[in-house]
């Protein structure tokens, strides 16, 4: 007789955790590294480098043991209906701080835009930022003259932005599509529109990479070029970040469909990356329309 699901399953002690929190510490500090030295002498240092890949490394290892040890328990039975509750819930909460993640930067950009900048621009304030701050400043947006007195240019939003934001859109349709033949149990319609989304994403990272080598050799828009090269970058690159991400959650998922791990009842964790592809998506239509239109 098969034994009875427990009402909600206890894992053991796991190291993943805090190899997790090692993982992020040495990410955090090797970018922050790398960064300062890019801005000093123009090139990241060996060592900063070293502390950056390590760091990517124990995340890559961290997450691949994590998820083998939640696949093994979820298809031995050990989850009950209480517990993929919680899952959906976790899940939840997580997009949701995710939200408020790029809601701070967001929240940073439109201070500076709307508040910031007017406000030095000002007829009170004008001439204190002309004289002490800022000589020749206008109070105008983008703000791409530095206090240096060097001048960048804006980056339009014509082209390979407008172009990212069609990929992106397509991608969302192509994983709903994934999506509605995993329900009707149409695995080779479901790989087709998987692998469609995972290429589109691909697409969207390396014209993103393309986009930033542009910034930086032809616009001279780089992270040293001010608040409106600030929040450029932090926008765009967390973000590509997060698609990046996303891209290694959508892989994961086919590789587990090709296991043939989901049915059409059963498949909360293709569900949670579908949530978490939309999510991108919709912060990169945010970004779209505040950083590069407005």
């Amino acid at each position: 007789m098969t034994p009875k699901t427990p009402s909600y399953y206890v894992p053991a002690q796991s190291s993943w955790p805090i190899m997790g929190a090692v993982a992020l510490f040495m990410i955090a500090v090797g970018a922050g590294l790398t960064v300062q030295h890019l801005g000093q002498s123009g090139g990241a240092s060996v060592a900063s480098r070293i502390v950056l890949f390590l760091g990517f490394i124990i995340l890559v290892v961290m997450f691949a043991g994590w998820f083998s040890n939640i696949i093994s328990e979820s298809l031995s039975g050990l989850y009950s209906a209480q517990l993929s509750r919680s899952f959906r819930q976790s899940m939840s909460w997580f997009i949701f701080s995710e939200v408020m993640f790029f809601g701070a930067f967001f929240g940073a950009l439109f201070y500076a835009r709307m508040v910031a900048v007017p406000w030095l621009g000002g007829a009170s304030n004008n001439l204190m930022t002309n004289e002490v701050l800022w000589p020749s400043f206008e109070a105008i947006w983008p703000l791409t003259q530095t206090p240096s007195g060097t001048t960048t240019q804006a980056m339009g939003w014509q082209g390979i932005p407008l172009g990212n934001t069609v990929i992106l859109l397509l991608s969302s349709v192509t994983l709903q599509m994934a999506h509605v033949s995993l329900e009707h149990n149409k695995r080779f319609a479901l790989v087709i529109w998987l692998e469609l989304t995972i290429v589109l994403a691909g697409f969207f990272l390396y014209f993103q990479g393309v986009e930033y080598h542009h910034a930086y050799q032809e616009l001279g828009l780089t992270l040293q070029s001010g608040i409106y090269g600030n929040t450029f970058f932090l926008l765009t690159g967390f973000h590509g970040l997060h698609v990046c991400l996303g891209t290694i959650f959508l892989l994961v998922l086919l590789v587990r469909i090709a296991k043939d791990h989901f049915t059409p009842k059963q498949h909360f964790a293709f569900q949670a990356g579908s949530w978490y592809w939309h999510f991108v998506d919709v912060v990169w239509l945010c970004l779209f329309v505040f950083v590069y239109v407005l």
